[in-house]
């Protein structure tokens, strides 16, 4: 019962959690930096906690209807990776170390924690969950290849090491989830899911104050640079829940569909992406993906906010018509 007080305790203060995990890190980097080798166990922790809401039935029903699915990879793996390059070239053409990071922002997979703001606001979940598997499962190919594609003669990767950091975190964890999830026929979800769901929500405090650590000395000095790093990565985020939710409009979506494409569209496994920066790029990657942490859930409570309000004024004109 205190397990699940406190993880709902925790998802009212979401929006907030990055945020304050990041000045913290920033303020006691000192100390912070030095436990940097526990992020990836601290990040597979949490993929293996919110993959087992996973199971293959999911899927199932979503192969009847792909659209939804192929629309959101569109967003998350063409579209959007394109618009962050367009975008932080126009505003830092001769920082290739800014515009890579901004890039990779938008290159990583969803954030498992779309799925929390679609259950929120009632949206499809099984859709949700589908998209959040396939393009975890996609993940090791598809983030250093669209990196390499766009920057890759500009800057030195290491796209196998990436690869195997992406399968250990994320990849291999959400395939134990799975199942464990289809083999207990959903009880260890029931049983365990609950209990670990608080402990995952406190590590991406954990994460992203360490990774905050890390990249420190440049989130330090709060000047011009740093304010229009923000600023382009508060636009480009912005636009990509809009944009997942304009194409589902032109495709006719249902409500609940729609929702699910906005938040596994807009939404990012940002805390991925700060781990990958920080291991794989020099520190001035890390920058803008770090900087995206500050916005990531704020963004989801508002366009949260706004849909809500959206619906109901459809629903209330729907009303009045009929």
């Amino acid at each position: 019962m205190m397990l699940l007080t406190l993880n709902r305790q925790l998802e009212k203060v979401m929006p907030i959690i990055t945020p304050l995990g990041v000045v913290v890190g920033v303020l006691f980097a000192v100390y912070l930096k030095n436990f940097a080798y526990l992020i990836p166990w601290i990040f597979a922790f949490m993929t293996f906690s919110g993959s087992l809401s996973l199971n293959v039935h999911s899927l199932k029903r979503v192969v009847a209807n792909p659209l939804p699915v192929i629309i959101a990879l569109f967003v998350l793996h063409f579209i959007m990776p394109l618009w962050a390059w367009g975008i932080g070239a126009i505003a830092f053409h001769d920082d290739v170390f800014t515009i890579t990071g901004i890039i990779l922002g938008m290159a990583i997979p969803t954030g498992i924690t779309s799925f929390i703001w679609v259950s929120i606001y009632r949206g499809n979940i099984a859709l949700t969950l589908s998209i959040i598997l396939i393009d975890t499962l996609l993940a090791p190919f598809i983030v250093p290849y669209t990196l390499s594609l766009i920057v890759g003669e500009k800057i030195d990767m290491d796209i196998w090491s990436m690869m195997k950091g992406l399968l250990g975190m994320i990849v291999i964890p959400s395939l134990i989830g799975l199942f464990l999830n289809q083999w207990t026929k959903g009880k260890v979800k029931e049983v365990f899911g609950p209990k670990l769901a608080p402990f995952s929500k406190i590590g991406i405090g954990i994460v992203v104050m360490i990774n905050s650590a890390v990249v420190a000395p440049y989130l330090k000095k709060i000047d011009m640079k740093l304010m229009s790093i923000a600023l382009v990565v508060f636009f480009v985020a912005f636009t990509g829940y809009l944009l997942a939710f304009v194409l589902g409009k032109l495709f006719r979506q249902d409500k609940g569909t729609l929702l699910a494409l906005t938040f596994t569209g807009g939404m990012r496994n940002i805390s991925a992406g700060a781990v990958l920066a920080v291991a794989y790029f020099p520190p001035p990657v890390a920058v803008p993906v770090v900087v995206g942490m500050l916005f990531q859930q704020i963004l989801a409570s508002l366009y949260g906010v706004g849909l809500r309000k959206y619906f109901d004024k459809m629903e209330s004109g729907e009303r009045r018509t009929a």
